[in-house]
């Protein structure tokens, strides 16, 4: 055991714990990755105690514990406020009881603390002006604006993938009518795609051999990316765009049509454009996050 004076960042995923120990200067210490079973009652809680106990045994007691968890946190930032039909306890759970802290654990939204985390040590560090856009199953976000995370008066800030495209089309799980989500998320692939695909990495794959049909729904999907990536650069004129998800692993196939879309789109005074970037923290960037928001 090491008496190394260290933060613990928890990013709870919906299979896994993923943790970091983390000094305040940003050096890593140990990552952390324990599964469990949703299904079973309160093993997430269960889960992360088993993290946490693991980083006592190495590095000693924390100086300070972050989470970060899918749902809207509370605006205490002890809990999870909102979070409808998964993570059965997780609505109102007090983490820092549940770890015995008596300065208490500080809660944050997975997305969100994917971008504090991206700023601290990954692919935004020291900018102040930033997007991040997940893209996988849905499409998450989060934003900081003038350094500082853009939260909003019932804390859903951020949630980008709902933003519409196309007022005319078909409602997502939110309501909004031709979202963004709809549009790329892994979610409806097999509908978007005519039953072709099952997944988006079956399009991908097929778009890199050439396949003309997969082509075409892809480009179409990565011109609504551009859309909206556009539209808001000029609601938050952020300085970089940062993708994440398992979709942005797709590398220039994802990046050079989306640029080129975005050169049409993009309104870029002085000539000053966003930079778009893929998010370089991988799966531990809200656990960084989590860690990082500690401190704030």
């Amino acid at each position: 055991m090491s008496d190394q004076k260290y933060l613990l960042g928890l990013d709870l995923g919906g299979t896994s714990v993923k943790a970091v120990a983390v000094t305040p200067e940003g050096k890593t210490l140990g990552t952390y990755n324990r599964p469990f079973e949703l299904a079973k009652p309160m093993a997430f809680a269960a889960c992360a105690a088993e993290v946490v106990a693991f980083a006592l045994e190495d590095w000693g007691k924390p100086e300070r514990i972050g989470l970060s968890a899918p749902g809207i946190a509370n605006k205490e930032g002890s809990a999870i406020a909102h979070m409808p039909s998964r993570f059965h306890g997780l609505e109102g759970f007090n983490w820092g009881q549940h770890f015995k802290r008596k300065e208490g654990v500080k809660v944050l939204n997975d997305a969100q603390a994917a971008l504090l985390g991206e700023v601290w040590l990954g692919a935004a560090r020291g900018s102040w002006d930033v997007v991040l856009i997940t893209l996988g199953t849905g499409v998450g976000g989060a934003a900081m604006v003038d350094g500082q995370l853009l939260r909003g008066h019932t804390g859903k800030a951020g949630h980008f993938g709902h933003v519409s495209l196309d007022p005319a089309r078909t409602a997502d799980i939110c309501g909004m009518p031709g979202s963004l989500e709809d549009a790329i998320g892994n979610h409806n692939i097999v509908a978007r795609s005519g039953g072709r695909f099952a997944t988006t990495l079956d399009l991908i794959k097929a778009a890199m051999q050439g396949d003309a049909g997969a082509t075409e729904i892809w480009r179409r999907s990565i011109r609504a990316l551009a859309a909206a990536i556009a539209s808001l650069g000029n609601v938050l004129d952020p300085e970089v765009v940062i993708i994440g998800g398992g979709i942005a692993g797709s590398g220039p196939l994802l990046f050079k049509p989306l640029n080129e879309f975005l050169a049409t789109m993009e309104w870029r005074p002085g000539g000053q454009s966003m930079r778009v970037v893929p998010a370089a923290l991988s799966d531990l960037a809200g656990a960084y996050g989590a860690a990082w928001n500690t401190y704030r």
